[in-house]
């Protein structure tokens, strides 16, 4: 392994002020990695900040073809990285290797996804109002709007996700994609990883005349560094993808600032699965396989792994019963990604065991060579579910419950109970979906996604994703931190009002010069104003 002594990246240059140092692990064997990093300073942050919001003057102008090329060059440097950052990154996560390789695969292609999106323009949101002189009793004047870039973006680095939700994932490439620069806070788990990459984005600005201090990365402790760059007053957003803890911490110190600012923080998720009776007597073995390997895909560390599942006790539902327990058993468990996320997972498990709320329905494989996460099925009542508020918290891990409810009634009941959650699933047939039409509609106020006879992993990067949902799933249920959506987050509208055309963005000129489609006194179309 070779040895990497970090710094931060402050804009185009290597700062290394800090006194405090820390290095990373590797999480399956708990064997420290050659890794030194130093921590950022109050000062190192400050420069970063106030480089970002210099450059954000030069950068806020850029063409949607300018900000693509830079998107497009960070994608080709992150590739470039080959086999290092794999490597680097498994040791950092335990994260088996296929799998990274797919995560660099989604990160480089949402980067690409917004470059297209910015070439073809139409994001902007274009809405022009032409005048009317001769309107009586007062001149109706000309009025134009279209988003435009809030300002320099702080984004936290996620756990679970190293590159995806990281440095160059998709806060940043959405953020970057809104003319904003950006701020990285590394996230202690894998700083060696995120070195490689922030590097490669330095090098993709520089490469395509981006201004120095459209990226720096930073690295600290969250409860430190991370508060110091949410309260300092050139940040104008922040992406976070994490704990609840974390995150509320994170929204709290931002609404206290003299100018508040908006926190985009994706703070995990139940995800809770229903399964309609129907649809439990024809394909009960079959949902329960896609069941069990859901709830423990990544060991359990996917903010949509589904944590509870809820049914009507019958016949089938204890035939259902007998096949999940089948299943879990064959489950081995896996190293987590930190010592502390194992820890916080052995803990809730023992705390659930001891407090008897609930049955161990069934443990998965043991894998005693590594500091494994056990995967735990549990079991209660409907009725004990509803006594119990805290059951309906999440446990970041190889672990779900399953809830079999007395009745129809019980089954809306609960859903009507729960809290924000990013996902929810029901496994039903037409009929069934039919007469539950009362449970979709009292799911769709409740997540962001809800899935029909799936699963929710696997999130897709596509236009029409939502990631997102109402608190305390995230703290803006508006938003969604994966898809093109996502850049609406950190954007503004601006209206021009009887602005000469000399002066106007050429979104808004008369001519559509970029042939953009625009919303024009009410009609969507690409002509230009006649």
């Amino acid at each position: 392994m070779i040895p990497i002594e970090g710094n931060q990246l402050i804009g185009f240059k290597e700062s290394g002020k800090g006194t405090e140092f820390f290095q990373s692990a590797n999480p399956a064997t708990g064997a420290p990695l050659p890794y030194h990093f130093a921590k950022a300073t109050a000062d190192e942050l400050n420069h970063a900040c106030e480089k970002a919001s210099e450059a954000f003057q030069q950068y806020r102008k850029a063409t949607g073809a300018t900000k693509a090329a830079f998107l497009e060059a960070i994608a080709v440097e992150i590739k470039s990285l080959g086999n290092q950052l794999i490597e680097i990154c498994n040791l950092e996560t335990a994260l088996p290797k296929p799998r990274l390789e797919g995560e660099r695969d989604r990160t480089v292609n949402q980067l690409l996804m917004f470059a297209g999106m910015l070439r073809e323009g139409s994001w902007v949101g274009a809405r022009i109002d032409t005048a009317n002189p001769a309107r009586t009793p007062l001149p109706k004047p000309d009025l134009r709007t279209m988003h435009l870039g809030l300002g320099p973006v702080a984004v936290f680095g996620a756990s679970n996700f190293p590159l995806a939700f990281s440095v160059a994932g998709g806060d940043t490439a959405a953020a970057f994609a809104a003319g904003c620069p950006v701020i990285v806070k590394v996230h202690e788990a894998h700083p060696a990883t995120s070195e490689l990459v922030g590097k490669a984005i330095v090098r993709a600005a520089k490469a395509t005349d981006m201004p120095d201090g459209i990226f720096s990365l930073l690295h600290g402790n969250g409860n430190v560094t991370g508060i110091q760059l949410v309260k300092n007053r050139h940040i104008k957003a922040v992406g976070f993808t994490g704990s609840f803890t974390a995150g509320k911490a994170l929204s709290d110190a931002a609404a206290q600032r003299h100018e508040p600012i908006p926190v985009y923080a994706e703070m995990g998720s139940i995800n809770p699965v229903f399964i309609l009776p129907r649809a439990m007597q024809a394909t009960s073995q079959k949902i329960a396989q896609g069941f069990a390997a859901s709830v423990t895909l990544g060991t359990g560390q996917f903010c949509t792994n589904p944590g509870l599942l809820v049914y009507e006790e019958n016949e089938p539902g204890r035939t259902f019963q007998k096949y999940l327990t089948i299943e879990f058993g064959n489950i081995s468990g896996g190293p987590m990604l930190t010592a502390n996320i194992l820890r916080s997972y052995t803990n809730a498990i023992t705390r659930h065991i001891t407090q008897g709320q609930m049955e161990v329905l069934a443990r998965g494989k043991d894998d005693p060579t590594q500091n494994c996460a056990l995967p735990i099925l549990f079991k209660t009542t409907g009725a004990v579910f509803a006594e119990h508020p805290a059951l309906a918290e999440e446990v970041f891990g190889p672990t779900s419950m399953i809830v079999s409810a007395a009745s129809r009634n019980e089954v809306l009941s609960i859903a009507r109970n729960l809290s924000g959650h990013l996902t929810a699933t029901v496994h039903g047939t037409d009929e069934d979906l039919a007469d539950y039409r009362e449970l979709l509609d009292i799911l769709e106020q409740k997540v962001g996604r809800v899935v029909i006879n799936g699963f929710p992993t696997g999130v897709e990067v596509s236009h029409a994703m939502v990631h997102g949902g109402p608190y305390p799933a995230t703290t803006d249920g508006r938003s969604t931190s994966v898809g093109t959506a996502s850049i609406f987050r950190f954007t503004r509208a601006v209206c021009y009002q009887n602005m000469p055309q000399g002066h106007l963005p050429a979104e808004l000129q008369d001519n559509n010069p970029l042939g953009i489609w625009r919303l024009l006194n009410g009609e969507q179309t690409r002509e230009s104003v006649k």
